[in-house]
């Protein structure tokens, strides 16, 4: 059994894209994934298959979830070892030792065009850096995310594909997660 971590883009927040944490389990259990767990509210997936394409079971829960609630929710799917990768390679963290409380970390849908991030700009001057990474985007908000201009829409209009962004404590909670199994 493979093991993965299913973020879904945009769920439950601002009351827009409900799903119940039990429903969304639900749904994956449909789909013969299983030992599903979910984490928080906002769409984040703990769970193992038997499949090795993490991108054939994102567009199985994709099209389970457009079928089931009539709207797309991108689902980007990571596996353990990748998470733990990203952990221990925030440059924040390792070279600048910044707290915790300011560190999001933007996942990517795909892999995104050198071209495309060569063209990355960060946005404003108001102290928000980000840092790219193989499949994320490494950010620090030290006035704090809401406050960003360093979005997920800013990095979808950008590479031009989904991205779904969680803090550090959640980053650290679903690898903790993954760890138990």
């Amino acid at each position: 059994m493979n093991t993965y971590i299913a973020m879904f883009r945009g769920v439950n927040v601002s009351g827009q894209k409900k799903i119940a944490m039990d429903d969304l389990r639900g749904l994956c259990e449909a789909l013969d994934l299983v030992n599903v767990r979910t984490y928080v509210q906002s769409g984040n997936v703990v769970f193992e298959s038997e499949e090795q394409d993490a991108s054939i079971i994102a567009k199985r829960i994709e099209t389970q979830i457009q079928n089931a609630y009539g709207y797309i929710v991108p689902v980007i799917i990571r596996r353990p070892e990748e998470l733990r990768r990203i952990i221990g390679s925030n440059p924040f963290l390792q070279e600048r030792n910044e707290d915790p409380a300011w560190l999001h970390v933007t996942f990517l849908y795909e892999t995104p065009s050198e071209a495309k991030l060569k063209e990355l700009r960060n946005p404003s001057d108001n102290g928000d850096e980000f840092s790219i990474g193989e499949k994320e985007i490494f950010l620090y908000c030290p006035n704090g995310y809401g406050m960003s201009k360093l979005s997920n829409a800013f990095f979808e209009r950008k590479l031009g594909m989904p991205t779904t962004t969680r803090n550090w404590r959640t980053v650290n909670a679903l690898y903790q997660m993954v760890s138990e199994r």
